[in-house]
């Protein structure tokens, strides 16, 4: 018997009474495990069910430079909080995408980043929709995949290897509530990651003062100069999953990642 909770003017509440079993505990456990470190502020878990997640309400101010620049400051160190390694998420099973339409994600984790986004992310997703797309397409995507397989954007800008960040998973505008107690993180998809996902994910659909952010993550980490130019790789799951879930309205944007995903890694190579 579905459980819907009594609604309390204090607390915010998801419901989905066909949710898939874990959905709700997979986000719960997320936002407490980003909550962990006290590094970024991140909306309050009251209780949770299986058709139901009761969230701390939280009233909306706005954005601004100032908090942007204190975001990114605290965005970097959210990171450095680290995660036992890529792919591995805080509950089992784990889910991408939104409330009416999630699918599972792997919960493997590998000590690589090219391992966890390939195999555990997007060939997956190039499977799922495979039969959507045409040889040309199937193949420019691909391409892509093996260009990242091959271990080029394990780094930044093919400087070292980074080890798996604590990440929010989901990091669009839409996944941000600017509040009285600055940037306040909502609805992840949390795991071990490469910190260049959350980065990449606030510049895929625009967000306010990107390049505040931006400012203060690098007053944190110091980036190489062309690192923006890796960002379509991690990008790159969250356009092939759109695909998946709204068709092919997302697949011109997701093939011009794969051609700059391509270009990219064959200028690293050089």
């Amino acid at each position: 018997m579905a459980h819907y909770p009594e609604d309390m003017s204090s607390d915010f509440v998801k419901q989905r009474q066909a949710a898939p079993v874990g959905f709700f505990a997979a986000e719960a456990a997320g936002l407490r495990w980003l909550a962990d470190p006290a590094a970024v502020p991140v909306v309050e878990v009251v209780d949770h069910g299986e058709d139901f997640l009761r969230l701390r309400r939280l009233d909306e101010t706005g954005p601004d430079a100032a908090a942007a620049v204190d975001f990114g400051r605290r965005l970097a160190r959210l990171h450095d909080a680290g995660a036992p390694g890529f792919g591995w998420s805080p509950a089992a099973p784990a889910f991408f995408g939104p409330l009416d339409a999630p699918f599972e994600v792997s919960t493997e984790s590998e000590t690589s980043f090219s391992e966890f986004w390939t195999a555990g992310r997007l060939s997956p997703l190039l499977s799922a929709v495979e039969g959507d797309l045409s040889t040309e397409e199937t193949a420019t995507i691909a391409s892509a995949v093996e260009a990242i397989a091959d271990g080029a954007f394990d780094g930044i800008s093919g400087e070292g290897v980074e080890a798996p960040a604590r990440v929010h998973g989901d990091l669009w505008a839409g996944n941000l509530m600017w509040t009285s107690d600055g940037c306040t993180l909502i609805d992840p998809a949390a795991h071990g990651g490469h910190r260049l996902e959350d980065l990449a994910l606030l510049a895929l659909f625009g967000t306010p003062f990107l390049d505040e952010i931006f400012s203060g993550y690098e007053q944190t980490h110091p980036m190489p100069e062309d690192w923006r130019h890796d960002l379509p790789v991690h990008s790159f799951f969250a356009l092939l999953a759109h695909v998946r879930i709204f068709g092919r309205g997302f697949l011109g944007q997701t093939l011009s990642a794969a051609g700059a995903i391509t270009a990219r890694a064959d200028a690293l190579r050089r």
